[in-house]
């Protein structure tokens, strides 16, 4: 399963009303937050409440994630154990720093999976990098194993670590903005951004994902209902976007079919490059279409 999401939308894990709401917006993925959501007290109390609310939730919903908490922390091995009855698709590993960490994810989720008469790796993993130490071990984050179904990325998180004061323009997570969306791309993952903090800012964050769209990434993390409809607009292209790219697809493998490699369109040189960006954009365009970008 390759993972394509525009938007996945965070939610408390402890609030079945929220969950209901989010399955019915058009986010791509919802996900039941059982980190920072969730005060120490009632961590207990929430993986019971989020087993049932998934259980409730149709099975053609958006795809079902839940944020577990630090494999450093206490509380993780029992998120896995008590919220596996609530079938999640994907498990979303906060602050990774090493391959490491989750592989003790997977050494966890394989006995429950064959426990429970599934295929094992049937549960991905979504790591979420947001540390110096992340972004430096990224390689070795994505090879990590067949569960990894994209790379994600947690700015605030992130510049706390290195000392640096968040921005608009967002130049303090360049690099590791750009780091993010390289690896995924070198390990044929998607790259996931961060979330736009200002829920006031609609324009804002509208900017905001076509800046990193145009970086390589493919979806954004949501933290309110009202970001996922922006976020889905920016990250699937328009008809005149898929128009043109549907153009350049037939123009180039015209070309291929007589023994021609380049081609002249509009003016401008067309190359293989080109024609997979074009695919690619075509390919976005068309599950966006259909509301459904999760496989």
């Amino acid at each position: 399963m390759t993972l394509r999401l525009r938007s996945l939308l965070f939610m408390p894990a402890d609030s079945p009303r929220k969950i209901a709401k989010g399955a019915e917006l058009p986010a791509d993925a919802i996900i039941a937050d059982l980190e920072d959501a969730v005060a120490h007290s009632r961590k207990q109390e929430a993986r019971s409440l989020l087993v049932d609310s998934f259980q409730a939730l149709p099975p053609d919903g958006p795809l079902r994630c839940i944020r577990i908490n630090p494999v450093h922390s206490p509380f993780w091995p029992d998120d896995l154990l008590e919220t596996f009855a609530a079938a999640p698709q994907v498990y979303v590993i906060p602050k990774v720093e090493s391959a490491g960490d989750l592989q003790r994810v997977d050494e966890r989720l394989t006995p429950l999976e064959r426990q429970a008469g599934m295929p094992v790796g049937t549960v991905r993993l979504l790591p979420l990098v947001e540390s110096a130490a992340g972004v430096v071990n990224l390689p070795e984050i994505a090879r990590a194993g067949p569960r990894i179904a994209a790379l994600a990325f947690g700015a605030e998180d992130f510049a706390g670590d290195i000392g640096a004061q968040r921005s608009r323009d967002g130049w303090e997570i360049f690099y590791a903005r750009s780091a993010v969306v390289t690896t995924a791309a070198a390990f044929g993952l998607q790259a996931v951004d961060t979330v736009y903090t200002d829920l006031a800012d609609s324009s804002g964050l509208a900017e905001e994902c076509e800046a990193v769209q145009r970086m390589g990434f493919r979806g954004k993390l949501a933290i309110h209902p009202r970001q996922v409809e922006v976020i889905n607009r920016a990250f699937t292209p328009d008809l005149t976007e898929a128009a043109a790219a549907r153009r350049l697809i037939a123009v180039f493998e015209a070309h291929q079919r007589a023994g021609r490699g380049v081609c002249v369109l509009d003016g401008k040189m067309v190359d293989m490059p080109m024609y997979r960006a074009a695919q690619d954009l075509l390919a976005r365009a068309e599950n966006g279409s259909k509301g459904d970008c999760r496989n």
